[in-house]
């Protein structure tokens, strides 16, 4: 096959020689490539390297310890039946259980998902969707940051002092939903405003562009395209709140019935619980009542947290 050079004279292509340096034609050019790492850079990757798996390491070693102790010492609690129940539901008086316990505590941690999931949802869309650059919106951010951080027992005690104090209301399973009320809701707007920024603007111009309003686009695309990630987060902002002491200390008195309802009565929980075997127990060191509901509480937020993957599994966009 023949090739016209610039010269005009008709050459053969396998005559064709080897790129010459411009200035020198004698002299052929380097191939280029990419040069060995330096020794420094070498030695510099492999300590980095060394130092994060360290303290992957030092991280996972208290982790490790707390779960085993859990595990060994409240093993031997959950391994009875009547450990699932209590004495009202016919075992006899002296045998502990903390079916009472897992009952509150799911029936307090469900009315707080019930009010917060929505309030939590809406706050972040607007945040992401209506709010960036307005006052409003950085007002609320302001304020969501704040709530992010205030320990459980302030939110405890502002709910004591407004609904027990000033309302007059008597201390109840609701008024220990309400505390978890106000710090599940930041969780919640954090985790549904990082989701959302995740998800592509070219989706929502698309939909645009197909004059789609922006109410039916963030219904229609924006939230189910986030929506593995939201109900991730939102598992786990149950499983956070599941485990605080301070409300239901301050909040609700503690009793060894099954009691259903969250505004009349004492409610136990498992938090509760584990506070009361920690009161009466001389040496806590070894109660099996303290470390078996501790081991309870673990397996519930174990059992929620894969609960999470599965549901965010099942609800994840499908690829095409």
């Amino acid at each position: 096959m023949s090739h016209v050079a610039a010269d005009g004279i008709v050459r053969d292509e396998d005559s064709f020689t080897p790129c010459t340096n411009p200035r020198n034609p004698s002299t052929p050019l380097k191939s280029v490539g990419f040069e060995p790492l330096a020794t420094r850079r070498k030695v510099s990757n492999h300590v980095a390297t060394v130092l994060i798996w360290a303290c992957l390491i030092l991280a996972l070693i208290p982790l490790i310890w707390v779960l085993a102790t859990v595990i060994i010492k409240g093993a031997p609690a959950i391994a009875s039946l009547a450990w699932w129940n209590n004495g009202d539901l016919g075992y006899a008086p002296g045998d502990k259980g903390v079916g009472h316990a897992i009952a509150g505590t799911l029936l307090q941690v469900a009315m707080c998902t019930l009010v917060s999931v929505p309030i939590g949802l809406a706050i972040g869309i607007y945040l992401v969707e209506y709010g960036q650059g307005k006052a409003l919106g950085r007002v609320t951010t302001f304020m969501v940051d704040i709530l992010s951080g205030v320990p459980s027992i302030v939110a405890a005690l502002f709910i004591y002092t407004v609904w027990v104090s000033i309302f007059g209301f008597d201390r109840s399973g609701f008024a220990v939903t309400l505390a978890l009320i106000l710090l599940m809701i930041p969780v919640i707007v954090r985790n549904t405003e990082e989701m959302l920024k995740v998800v592509p603007q070219d989706l929502r111009e698309a939909a645009y562009a197909l004059g789609v309003p922006k109410w039916k686009t963030i219904m229609k695309v924006v939230l189910p395209t986030a929506a593995s990630g939201i109900a991730s987060g939102v598992m786990l902002a149950i499983a956070r709140v599941m485990g605080e002491s301070a409300p239901v200390i301050i909040l609700v008195g503690s009793t060894r019935a099954f009691n259903y309802d969250l505004f009349h009565g004492p409610q136990s929980s498992l938090t509760l619980y584990m506070y009361d075997a920690f009161r009466v127990t001389p040496d806590y060191a070894d109660s099996a009542d303290l470390w078996g509901s501790a081991l309870t509480l673990v397996i519930l937020i174990a059992i929620l947290n894969i609960l999470a993957r599965v549901i965010a599994k099942a609800i994840a966009p499908k690829n095409v």
